[in-house]
């Protein structure tokens, strides 16, 4: 695949991380309420269901990379993968999000729900891990692949600020007004939202796809196979590290996406919950400006600490200054410093991961790009899990119950239960990131000069490898 020729072409490229994030925001964002106060699932029921959906991602995710990297086709092998998983999970998240009409809390709702939430993770692998895969594929320069990251990452983040910004007006305006004067959030409501996101996700995708090209296609040399993915995961130990450290900071940051939703019906008002996001959404655009600042006087591996020292910070004084402050300014500007370290986090990880897959190159002989960047998706996934994980054990442990608790449109929280949403809310994040620090800064080696080495032997397989196809043209021609 050849170099994105110039600006205009990135943007178009990360242009298709807006529809991906708008699917994902409604599920990592919206869902986990929805199944309960509207659906009236049980939250026991919540907890099997993520860690049965999170085995079979576990298989999923890293098969779906390896077919993606032994797909070959006069389209690519990236492009198709992308638009018909995008198709594909429109579908399942307008499904995800309507009730075809069964009774609130019944056996054929929770299959129904189940079949759903299982086919939303393996639809969405299908699309975003050939998506993301691309980046190492267009250069192997880093400073090339940070620019690139950072505007898909900036394109993602304005898909995820659409929807924590503009779908909780879209379900005040759709929902119902109860007597404490918060609004309480209805079916109609969830499932309309859905289909906006559906839309946007297909739109996004395809006008992504049609501009971006692929001009040198490798044709795979070996089948799938599960020992090859085990032999990836097994050599590579660079990879293991990534999907250590990443997953403790990705775990940090989705609690908060994922627990907000409760955390404003319950404790704070819902009626504050979209100032909250946009102080979010603002921090994580400047936080694609924090890499290029910090990248000016320091290494990517200072730049990155920085950045979790910072989410680190930004978390810390949420929890403080929630528990210390009456109103909600003070939570909202220390999550703005949240929100900057964790979007410029992101962005590092993405280049990290195309580091990775050179390093595996030089390492294995081969590049793996998607089993590599399948772990971004299965690792969006694993937080989730955990962030819904500790979510439903506190409110199982702390006696909620959506159907016995449930007034009108809506259902109300005691005490012991409120108190249970802001420990997860407070406590979780700045917990996880400060562990994923230590991990990265004890661990993670692909830096300095090391890494130098590794960009130019893989720089010089790369011109060899466009050079032998060039020709292997003209003699076809000839």
């Amino acid at each position: 695949m050849g170099k994105l020729k110039n600006f205009t072409d990135k943007v178009w490229y990360g242009t298709g991380a807006i529809g991906l994030d708008l699917s994902y925001g409604m599920f990592n964002g919206r869902l986990s309420k929805y199944m309960t106060n509207v659906l009236g699932l049980s939250p026991t029921f919540m907890l099997g269901l993520t860690a049965v959906a999170r085995i079979w991602d576990g298989v999923n995710d890293p098969m779906m990379g390896s077919i993606v990297d032994n797909t070959y086709t006069k389209f690519g092998k990236y492009r198709p993968w992308v638009v018909l998983g995008s198709l594909l999970n429109a579908v399942v998240l307008f499904f995800l999000f309507f009730n075809p009409g069964f009774a609130q809390n019944s056996l054929p709702l929770y299959i129904y729900a189940a079949v759903l939430y299982v086919l939303w993770g393996m639809t969405n692998t299908a699309a975003d891990i050939p998506y993301w895969s691309m980046v190492p594929s267009f250069t192997t320069d880093p400073k090339e692949r940070s620019i690139l990251a950072t505007i898909a990452r900036t394109f993602s983040g304005f898909g995820q600020g659409v929807v924590l910004i503009g779908s909780p007006l879209l379900l005040n305006a759709l929902g119902t007004l109860n007597a404490e004067g918060n609004y309480d959030w209805t079916q109609k409501g969830y499932t309309v939202t859905a289909a906006a996101c559906a839309v946007g996700l297909v739109c996004f995708s395809l006008l992504s796809m049609s501009k971006v090209r692929e001009t040198v296609v490798t044709k795979p040399k070996e089948k799938f196979s599960f020992r090859k993915i085990f032999e990836v995961f097994r050599r590579n130990d660079q990879l293991r590290v990534f999907i250590l450290f990443a997953l403790l900071s990705n775990a940090g940051f989705y609690t908060t996406s994922g627990v907000q939703d409760y955390f404003f019906e319950a404790v704070a008002g819902n009626a504050k919950q979209s100032a909250f996001s946009l102080f979010g959404t603002v921090g994580s655009i400047l936080g694609l400006a924090f890499i290029p600042i910090m990248m000016k006087f320091t290494s990517r591996r200072r730049t990155y600490q920085a950045s979790l020292l910072l989410a680190l910070f930004g978390y810390a004084g949420m929890a403080l200054t929630g528990n210390l402050m009456s109103g909600t300014m003070g939570l909202n500007l220390f999550f703005l410093l949240a929100s900057i370290g964790t979007a410029s986090m992101f962005v590092s990880q993405t280049v990290f991961l195309a580091d990775i897959v050179d390093y595996g190159e030089v390492k294995l002989g081969d590049r793996n790009e998607s089993v590599t960047f399948a772990m971004k998706g299965f690792l969006q996934k694993m937080a989730y899990t955990i962030q819904t994980v500790i979510l439903f054990a506190a409110l199982g442990i702390s006696g909620f119950d959506p159907i016995k608790n449930r007034v009108g449109a809506g259902v109300t929280y005691a005490p012991a239960v409120q108190t249970a949403i802001k420990l997860v809310f407070y406590a979780v994040p700045p917990v996880c990131i400060l562990l994923s620090l230590i991990v990265f800064s004890t661990r993670f080696k692909l830096h300095g000069k090391y890494m130098e080495s590794i960009t130019e032997q893989v720089t010089a397989a790369r011109e060899a490898r466009i050079a032998a196809a060039e020709k292997e043209k003209e003699a076809a021609e000839g």
